[in-house]
């Protein structure tokens, strides 16, 4: 491509809000909130409820965390976008807000197969369960998973820094990311799709297999146990991560590994949405109605307020 047809961009222009921009508004802002609620509900509950202090809901207090992060990454400049006659977003702020989504995006991957594993070794490995998942263990897996999010993430955002855009630097999209970006680039993208190839097969796909294997894994010894009690409440435990976890590889797996023709801007805007901005808010909700345990913590803190603030208390 000839250097005087590549163009400086100081910002970009996200095409996907020219029409019905308040309705853009309630709607996200409605998501927004229930997912700071949601997901905020489930750190109070952690903190609070020492049923509660255990590997499973410490590495669930970090999955709300990563949710908060993707909405606080995304939906604010939603927010601000869907008010403006023009929907724009900074160069600078392009490439921070793929950073950060594509991080909390490899984060999550890794928590979800880490997750997996907790939920093996407490029902397949019960009397090793306090060894395997310390801790330690579990501060190291959790801390290794954030790295590693930011690790791929810092990849992807090198690569992207250095395209260049010939003409209009227009977005088909409601936020920046990776595949929208690569549409409208007058550069060589083949660094850049074999970055994402890599992180799909390393990022993506290596937990998601470690994930179906340990869940296969704890099948199996759920169809061993002799009553069907253990079997109800083995289920019971892991019903709501399969949930989760179905949920975001489906939707993470069609927004990052699409076909190269006929895949409409409008479809990828969907899916984008689906996977960074709906699946935040209903983790927690899944967790809430699938999980006695957070149920119970959460009935015995509405309890203890209703109590406190209940006008006969002497407290």
């Amino acid at each position: 491509m000839a250097g005087e047809n590549q163009t400086q961009v100081t910002d970009f222009v996200l095409l996907d809000f020219s029409h019905g921009q308040p309705y853009i508004f309630v709607l996200f802002l409605a998501i927004y909130l229930a997912t700071l609620l949601g997901n905020l509900a489930i750190l109070t509950l952690v903190f609070l409820d020492p049923h509660l202090h255990s590997p499973m809901y410490f590495l669930l207090s970090h999955l709300s965390c990563l949710d908060i992060c993707y909405s606080s990454v995304t939906v604010p400049k939603i927010l601000v976008n869907a008010l403006r006659p023009r929907a724009t977003i900074s160069y600078c702020g392009c490439l921070a807000q793929m950073f950060f989504l594509m991080g909390c995006a490899g984060a999550e991957c890794a928590l979800l197969a880490v997750m997996a594993y907790d939920r093996y070794a407490a029902i397949c490995q019960p009397l090793r369960y306090a060894h395997a998942m310390s801790w330690g263990v579990c501060m190291v897996a959790a801390t290794g998973c954030w790295l590693w999010g930011m690790l791929d993430s810092a990849v992807h955002t090198v690569l992207a820094s250095r395209l260049s855009f010939c003409g209009a630097a227009q977005l088909q999209h409601i936020f920046c990311d990776v595949p929208p970006l690569l549409r409208i680039t007058c550069s060589n993208t083949l660094p850049n799709e074999v970055a994402l190839h890599a992180a799909s097969v390393f990022v993506g796909l290596s937990p998601f297999l470690l994930v179906v294997v340990s869940y296969l894994r704890i099948l199996v010894s759920v169809f061993r146990m002799p009553m069907a009690t253990s079997r109800h409440k083995a289920f019971s435990t892991c019903s709501a991560h399969l949930l989760v976890v179905a949920l975001y590889f489906v939707t993470a797996n069609l927004n990052y590994i699409r076909p190269s023709s006929g895949y409409s801007p409008v479809a990828g805007t969907v899916v984008s949405a689906l996977y960074c901005i709906v699946t935040p808010m209903l983790n927690p909700l899944i967790y809430s109605l699938r999980n006695q345990e957070v149920r119970g913590a959460l009935q015995k803190v509405v309890q203890r307020w209703a109590t406190l603030l209940s006008p006969g208390s002497n407290v």
